[in-house]
């Protein structure tokens, strides 16, 4: 079955015409250099493209003389979750804004398709007296333990997305003001704190751990693997799902992405400004972080109900 599919990918891919092959990979490279894209974002962004390309080539058209009702029609024949069908129709809509921005007179056939109605998913997060329990999990007599707990410590105290903890450089560590220097999405940069308990946790890994994963060497991640190496996401979202296992937090509640949201909605609870909360954060929009507040309002409903005698 696996050959099957691979087979009619791979027939796909070759029915679709050079120019829109080179189209495609024009407007990957141009959304590259002007919006710093991720690479998984921007081989979905391919892959969505091309299998609309193989779709159109089948019925005498490409990706330029597409009409709205063959985009309308291809999102028809295609079964998908909304959020995939979400994720097909911006690739969509951000090539089609791209070919009429650098091609005079070209017609967006995007431009009247309705988007999908996205559900609303609040982002989840962990109690405190869990989180506790979570970053007291890690064995701080042993070598690893030390940087797990580090790690967890740091990623809880300020809010930082798992490719910016995995990736952070050594040199983006101010130990003496207690900040670090982030790199985001889209390549921006922001300066988040640290906190006292993190930053004790940090210099014990510091001073006995890393100097021993390092082997002599000068490798520029601050958190290194066995091998001395950076960390990878997979490897620290093990990491996660092996801790809260050990404290008894049900696995579909944790992921290194729930120790953000816990950061932001524990913030919150504590009366943080929204405003800063988003610099912490990295977002580039409020409406983005204004999320948690929902987040908030939801646990004191419950809270409520819990305890009010007419709750």
């Amino acid at each position: 079955m696996a050959s099957i599919v691979r087979m009619e990918k791979e027939e796909s891919r070759a029915s679709i015409a050079e120019a829109d092959r080179l189209s495609i990979s024009t407007f990957l490279e141009r959304v590259w250099s002007e919006d710093g894209l991720a690479d998984r974002t921007l081989e979905a962004y391919r892959r969505d493209l091309e299998a609309l390309a193989g779709w159109l080539a089948g019925r005498g058209r490409n990706l330029r003389t597409a009409r709205r009702e063959d985009i309308s029609a291809y999102h028809g024949a295609q079964s998908a979750a909304v959020r995939s069908i979400a994720r097909r129709q911006s690739a969509f809509r951000r090539y089609y804004a791209f070919l009429a921005r650098t091609e005079p007179g070209f017609a967006d056939p995007t431009l009247l398709i309705e988007r999908p109605k996205m559900p609303r998913s609040l982002p989840k997060a962990l109690a405190e007296r869990e989180i506790e329990g979570l970053l007291d999990a890690p064995d701080t007599t042993a070598t690893l333990g030390l940087r797990d707990r580090a790690m967890l410590e740091l990623m809880y105290a300020s809010g930082l997305r798992v490719s910016e903890l995995v990736e952070l450089p050594l040199a983006a560590l101010n130990t003496r003001q207690g900040v670090l220097r982030v790199t985001g999405k889209g390549g921006k940069d922001r300066l988040v704190p640290v906190g006292e308990l993190a930053l004790e946790r940090i210099n014990a890994y510091l001073a006995n751990v890393r100097p021993a994963l390092a082997k002599g060497r000068q490798p520029a991640a601050l958190f290194l693997s066995k091998r001395g190496e950076g960390m990878t996401r997979q490897m620290f979202w093990t990491l996660v799902k092996r801790y809260g296992l050990k404290v008894g937090i049900n696995p579909k509640r944790i992921s290194p992405h729930v120790l953000r949201h816990s950061f932001a909605t524990h913030l919150l609870n504590h009366g943080a400004d929204l405003r800063a909360l988003q610099m912490l954060l990295g977002h580039s929009s409020l409406s983005t972080t204004q999320i948690y507040t929902l987040v908030a309002k939801e646990g004191l409903k419950r809270l409520h109900a819990q305890h009010h005698p007419r709750g």
